[in-house]
Parts: structure tokens; C-alpha cells; sequence
């Protein structure tokens, strides 16, 4: 369920347990008034980590406040404890919200454990939109990822290279594209904190996730240039804010697809997600190391496995990612 309303006007008696990361927090908790009797900063996305919060866990109802990784470890605890999760994102950075998974860091790379999806997500748009510019809307990159996503999907699907269970489905593959034009439309309104903008960014998060939900798997929004991400925090560090990193790779995978990434890029901008967050010589090194980093984890085909047969002249990074 997903309530459109001011966190002032929540009323909601039940102990609380509270999952927060950085200032997100500190921006709401004038606001949201919780009966909070326990409450955690997450810092990290493991299984041990979080299987640390179970000693001396309280609370009869889970509240995510802020990004993705306390979203994904309230996703977690609350499938251990059997316990509601009630999301409350202070900016639509991700689409993590709304999927029924929890992305852990394991041995360098992102493996997602089945989890639940959040019972109810408060969505206020005041809050959201007065979250950072370069954070507020940057879950428009999880839609945008469908350029490249869908295209491996394809382009796997040619070689023969799809698994049972992710075969290639056509009108899947439009669909897709077609929630992918609606974050393209609405990149502009959502980047200055536009509510309708932000209303439509997040009706586009929820149906790329509910149409992997009914394919059964992601690939028609994520691909090389999610894998571009998980090899590249590798080099610059945990931490980054996830459209830091995605961003860079759905531009510079769709330049190796040989896609024209014009409009894309017009809409990452617009919609204020950062292309320069990254240092050059750590994007060069990931694109040599990517081909044998996707082998190493099995990760669905895609361009990326090809890299070393891409005319390096065509991946100009600074060009592909100039403002």
C-alpha cells in the first residue's frame, strides 16, 4: 500500500523499531512521530551485520526511513522476526522500496536474498522533494537502466545465452521500454522537485519492479551497467550513493551496445543524478577487469562479458560523460 500524505500526520501507536542511515533521519524526525523503542543506523549491506541486529531487537512493527540499505535490512529483519516493515523514503534514490529482495555485498560483488516487500510505503513529497538534488529523483536511473538491461536481454537471447527461466519474451521486452519513455518524460519535473514529476517517477519505480515481479527475474532492467556498479565500488569504496554509480555505467554500456545515449543522458541531468562522481582512472580499470568480473560471478550476458572486443576509441570516457 502506498500512502501519498504528510509523515506529520501518521498515527501509528505500535513500538517501533527504527532502520535509518546518514542525515535522513535527522531531515524527518520533527515530523514523524514514532512510539521508537529501539533504533539503528545501518552502515553496511551483510548478512552478519545484520544478523547482529537481532540481539536485543524490540519493537512489533519495522520502520525504514531514508535510502535503500536501511530499506534492504528492514526487508530482512522483518522477514526474520516476522515483524510489518513500513517504508519511508526521504528521497526516491532507488527502487529498492518495492521489491521483495535485500542486496547483501559478498565477496566484492551484490548477491539479493529473497526477503518481502515493505507492507505500506508513506510517501511524503514535501520530503522527498527537499531531499539533495543529486539524490531526490536519482532512482530514475534504476528506470533507465531498462536501455541497457533490456538490450542485453536481446542481445543474450541471439547468442543463445539465456538460462532457463530468463528466456526472451517479447512483449515483455516493450513493455519495459515503455515504463522506461515515462522516466524519460517525467526526468525534468521530478529533478527540481516537481510533486507531479515525483508522483510519476515513483509510479514508474513500483511498475518496473511489479514487471519483473511477474517475469520472474530482472533482466529487463538490469544488466552490464548494474554490473559496471557492483565492480566499480569496488575501487572507489561502500558508501556512494547508488546513482553515482549506476548512472556512469547505463551511458557508457549503452555507448558500447552502440545505442545512442543522448536522451538518457539528457534525462539524468535533468533529473540532477551526477555523471562526474567517479574517477576516471577507476572507470577505465573496472571496463578492463568487467569481462572476467561477470565470469567470476556468473552474472546473466550481457555487453559486458564483450568488452575486450569493443573498440576502445568508442568508450571515450570523458567524452561519454561530459556535463
Amino acid at each position: 500500500r502506498i500512502h501519498l500524505m504528510p509523515l506529520a500526520e501518521v498515527d501509528d501507536p505500535r513500538p517501533a523499531a527504527l532502520l535509518t542511515s546518514g542525515p535522513a533521519w535527522a531531515a524527518v524526525k520533527d515530523r514523524l512521530k514514532l512510539k521508537v523503542v529501539w533504533h539503528k543506523e545501518i552502515s553496511e549491506a551483510t548478512l552478519p551485520a545484520w544478523d547482529a541486529l537481532l540481539n536485543g531487537f524490540e519493537g512489533e512493527v519495522i520502520y525504514a526511513v531514508g535510502g535503500g540499505l536501511p530499506h534492504d535490512a528492514a526487508k530482512y529483519l522483518g522477514t526474520r522476526m516476522n515483524l510489518p516493515v513500513v517504508s519511508v523514503p526521504t528521497a526516491l534514490s532507488v527502487d529498492a522500496f518495492f521489491t521483495w529482495a535485500s542486496g547483501i555485498r559478498e565477496k566484492g560483488c551484490v548477491r539479493y536474498i529473497e526477503t518481502k516487500v515493505p507492507e505500506m510505503m508513506i510517501a511524503d513529497l514535501d520530503v522527498i522533494a527537499a531531499a539533495p538534488a543529486g539524490i531526490h529523483a536519482a532512482g530514475i536511473a534504476d528506470v533507465l537502466s531498462i536501455a541497457t538491461g533490456s538490450w542485453d536481454w536481446q542481445f543474450a537471447h541471439e547468442r543463445g545465452e539465456n538460462p532457463a527461466g530468463m528466456e526472451f519474451i517479447p512483449y515483455v521486452h516493450a513493455m519495459a521500454l515503455d515504463i522506461m519513455e515515462g522516466a524519460l518524460d517525467c526526468a525534468a519535473a521530478a529533478g527540481r522537485g516537481d510533486k507531479g514529476g515525483l508522483r510519476t517517477l515513483l509510479d514508474c519505480l513500483s511498475l518496473e519492479v511489479q514487471l519483473t515481479n511477474q517475469a520472474g527475474h530482472a533482466r529487463p532492467e538490469e544488466g552490464s551497467e548494474h554490473y559496471f556498479a557492483y565492480a566499480v565500488e569496488n575501487r572507489c569504496g561502500h558508501g556512494r550513493p547508488h546513482g553515482d554509480l549506476l548512472a556512469p555505467g547505463i551511458l557508457l554500456m549503452m555507448t558500447a551496445q552502440g545505442q545512442d545515449p543522448v536522451r538518457v543522458k539528457q534525462a539524468l541531468s535533468a533529473a540532477s543524478v551526477p555523471l562526474n562522481q567517479l574517477d576516471p582512472v577507476d572507470i577505465r580499470e573496472t571496463l578492463i577487469e568487467l569481462p572476467a568480473y561477470c565470469l567470476k560471478h556468473q552474472l546473466p550476458y550481457g555487453i559486458a562479458h564483450e568488452l575486450d572486443k569493443v573498440n576502445p576509441e568508442r568508450l571515450d570516457i570523458a567524452r561519454i560523460l561530459e556535463s
